[in-house]
């Protein structure tokens, strides 16, 4: 019997995910020394001394950003996140944003909350006060999608039902999604084009170099006299300072997000929400189930799947003995690999090999069981990141 798993948690994990985890092969808990893996929702890793012992890092949820992917991809060390398992949480977050701003709910909100039941008067004022609120209906307007992942088409054939007409975009679209989109969405081939062309503007991109100040100062004046931007990404996908300059000149009629920066508390026509696009019991079960599973399957098999530095690779097993390499990508890796092992005279049953960036990946199934000084001579291949040797566990 091999020593169990341990897996490091440090946020409250759904324990719906973690009985993905069986007690006989794992232990998990928020003080484990030498864990094999770590569990993470918001927590900052960037200062974290992570452990040497660590194989596998496991983001319940989409965002990495507060996890040093950098440097654990140079370890050899998978981030794995939760894509889509938050979707449909986020997709009700984006409706309800358009009819706040639509229906001017949190200024009416706010306005009944300040009256005076004992007022006599009471009902006049709302009656007099209730013409401040007047909104307008989604119906007929056109939605813009900058995104179109899990949760874009999601929010694409909401509104779709909604009677809205749907502008979306995204350069980097994949098959599984353009499949999943519904067929009255209309191509866009710019963002310019998109934020032209709709009332209502919602981002849903990873914040990456690239992405950063997707809206801002050049572009912003491009939308329709009183658009309603939505940001349910990341608060660096929109310039605050160029949406602050949008709303007083009006030509932003109103800006919600799910990032309260403290440029935006405050200000007019501002709906800041704390957060809460993944924050539902539901979504917190998607994302750790999700994420567990794909640890789980790493640390007992190899697989990679959804990991944001590593490639994806997933091999059935056809032998009971699989050695798994990370190394840099650069020529004549494979070729050290598989010297190495026919010098042990060990017969490759089985291999795949991706790459993704500045990592790649292989899986070899062998015949027969790998002594341990060829796991090790493996590890001394300059450009070899790190070696797993993962025999099936009776």
């Amino acid at each position: 019997m091999t020593d169990p798993f341990k897996i490091l948690v440090l946020n409250q994990i759904s324990a719906t995910g973690l009985k993905r985890l069986p007690a006989e092969r794992y232990v998990t808990g928020k003080a484990i020394a030498d864990p094999d893996a770590i569990l993470v929702r918001s927590a900052d890793m960037h200062a974290l001394e992570i452990a040497a012992s660590v194989r596998a890092i496991g983001r319940a949820g989409a965002g990495t950003n507060n996890i040093p992917v950098k440097k654990l991809s140079a370890r050899g060390v998978p981030v794995f996140n939760a894509p889509g398992a938050n979707a449909n949480a986020v997709k009700e977050l984006v409706i309800a944003g358009m009819l706040l701003a639509a229906r001017n709910l949190s200024g009416a909100l706010s306005f009944v909350g300040g009256l005076d039941p004992a007022d006599p008067a009471m009902d006049k004022k709302v009656e007099d006060g209730k013409k401040t609120f007047a909104g307008y209906e989604l119906a007929g307007k056109t939605l813009g999608i900058i995104g179109l992942g899990k949760i874009g088409c999601l929010v694409a054939d909401a509104a779709i039902k909604l009677g809205m007409d749907v502008l979306g975009y995204d350069p980097e679209i994949t098959v599984d999604a353009a499949w999943s989109l519904p067929a009255q969405v209309k191509k866009a081939n710019s963002v310019a084009e998109v934020l032209r062309n709709a009332q209502f503007v919602t981002l849903h991109v990873p914040l990456l170099d690239a992405t950063r100040h997707t809206v801002n100062a050049d572009n912003i004046g491009l939308l329709p006299q009183g658009a309603v931007l939505l940001n349910f990404s990341r608060e660096g996908v929109v310039d605050d300072h160029a949406v602050l300059a949008a709303l007083a000149s009006k030509k932003l009629g109103c800006y919600v997000c799910d990032f309260p920066s403290g440029e935006i508390i405050g200000q007019a026509n501002v709906i800041a929400l704390p957060h809460l696009g993944a924050s539902t019991e539901e979504a917190e079960e998607n994302c750790a189930v999700m994420v567990a599973d794909q640890v789980r399957d790493y640390l007992e098999h190899g697989n990679v799947q959804n990991a944001v530095n590593f490639p994806n690779v997933v091999m059935p097993r056809e032998s009971a003995y699989r050695i798994a390499i990370a190394n840099a990508n650069v020529p004549n890796m494979v070729g050290q690999i598989s010297t190495a092992m026919a010098g042990a005279g060990l017969n490759i049953h089985n291999m795949m090999n991706k790459s993704k960036g500045d990592v790649a990946y292989t899986l070899v199934d062998v015949d027969s069981k790998v002594p341990t000084e060829v796991v090790e001579a493996m590890r001394t291949i300059p450009g070899v990141l790190a070696v797993q040797y993962l025999p099936l566990q009776s």
